[in-house]
């Protein structure tokens, strides 16, 4: 199984009435949970671990993924409130307000020995959880349980309004990356973790401290990888007519996972042996696969059904 852990919450996406004038829609999201969804549509054995509310969206939350064959069991459900994100498009890049104060996301704990380590394949982690004290904990204390069998995969996805302590966000993310055998971050989260510092160098870095696999997504750019087998792989973004980017890297990330578990190069150790044209490929579907979440409104990651993928 695949497992991603974290954020589960609604967004309220943009769009406009019948008059013309902004309005917003509630649409299940969080980048976690976007991932574990992405995994389950292209036919992948996925789950979600985290913290899932008993109120009206939080039945809208679990509806969503169990619709998408996503395996919820190992969910915390209690009667927090659900996180709200609130969204606009500015400059073509999705910006938020989240309304997180004690919900059922921030008041998850992981409940050790409840996971059977020994059946998961990767697991997921990243985005708002890490921002709190407590939700990084309880990620980090998964990461330990699950380091021995599973691979570890990382994307910082940062939400900088949440941020109270630069520093300290840095640090901690410094300390996921460390513990991650595949890291993926966007142009946008590499520009505010690392700042000008050169891609390569900073790849290069990563891939000393053990990092298999480090990917960074730049929008209509592509993506480019950087592996110690495998060397430097770029490629390209389709050209698509987009309705927002709300999902688009969580559909990128859900797909990459996929794409090595189909090739049998998710496993750490297999992983670390993969190939440049095993590689391309995962990451061209990976970018096609965000794409295509590009053309519809809200984090709706593809099916496999929508989407070519040759054994």
């Amino acid at each position: 199984m695949l497992i991603a852990s974290g954020d589960a919450l609604i967004d309220f996406v943009p769009t406009r009435n019948v008059d013309g004038r902004e309005a917003v829609m509630p649409a299940v999201g969080g980048s976690c949970l976007n991932v574990a969804i992405g995994m389950a549509r292209l036919g992948a054995p996925a789950g979600f671990v985290g913290g899932i509310s008993t109120d009206l969206f939080g039945r809208m939350i679990a509806e969503h993924a169990t619709a998408s064959s996503v395996d919820i069991s190992l969910a915390a459900r209690s009667d927090h409130q659900t996180t709200l994100a609130f969204v606009r498009i500015v400059a073509g890049e999705s910006q938020y307000a989240f309304y997180d104060a004690e919900t059922a996301t921030r008041n998850w704990t992981y409940r050790r020995g409840t996971i059977p380590f020994d059946t998961v394949e990767a697991l997921h982690v990243g985005s708002t959880t890490l921002v709190n004290d407590q939700g990084a904990a309880e990620t980090k204390a998964l990461i330990a349980d699950a380091r021995a069998t599973s691979t570890i995969s990382f994307d910082p996805n940062c939400r900088p309004n949440l941020v109270k302590d630069k520093p300290s966000y840095l640090a901690c993310m410094a300390g996921f990356a460390a513990s991650a055998d595949l890291i993926k971050m966007s142009d946008v989260d590499f520009a505010y973790l690392f700042g000008d510092e050169p891609y390569p160098l900073r790849a290069s870095a990563l891939l000393g401290q053990g990092t298999s696999l480090v990917v960074i997504t730049r929008g209509n750019n592509g993506a480019v990888a950087w592996h110690a087998r495998a060397g430097q792989i770029e490629v390209e973004a389709p050209r698509v007519e987009v309705a927002d980017t709300i999902g688009a890297g969580d559909s990128f990330q859900a797909a990459l996972l996929f794409a090595l578990h189909k090739q049998q190069r998710l496993a750490r150790a297999r992983l670390d042996d993969i190939g440049a044209d095993e590689l391309r490929r995962a990451l061209s579907f990976a970018a096609n696969c965000a794409g295509l979440t590009c053309t519809r409104p809200g984090a709706d990651p593809p099916w496999s059904r929508e989407v070519n993928w040759i054994s």
